[in-house]
């Protein structure tokens, strides 16, 4: 059974910093393509980065340059660094695997609020 759990999320001023984890098993983790995506109400879902089995990454134009992808195959676990975080970046945020299928994570909140 694939399972991937996100933590990290929160409430965070402007300006600051999070970072998000997401724990996956059930997949064979080093073989397989990771995202991020993220939904604000009345929007939807969008690729925020992705980070492939050979390392390759790439972001959405909003991102770039503030987010940084990585992935730890040891600890099969992907992460994303949110720096310089704007009010526009407040979503849930899910974690994204491929393997043969996709699947999803349940989802962490991220609020960016003065």
């Amino acid at each position: 059974q694939v399972q991937l759990v996100e933590s990290g999320g929160g409430l965070v001023q402007p300006g600051g910093f999070l970072r998000l984890s997401c724990a996956a098993s059930g997949i064979f983790f080093s073989r397989n393509y990771m995202g991020w995506y993220r939904q604000a109400p009345g929007k939807q879902r969008e690729l925020v980065a992705a980070i492939t089995s050979s390392g390759f990454t790439n972001y959405a134009d909003s991102v770039k340059g503030r987010f940084t992808i990585s992935r730890d195959n040891a600890k099969n676990t992907v992460y994303l660094q949110m720096n310089s975080l704007k009010p526009e970046d407040t979503a849930v945020y899910y974690c994204y695997a491929w393997e043969k299928s996709g699947y999803w994570g349940q989802g962490t909140q991220v609020t960016v609020s003065s």
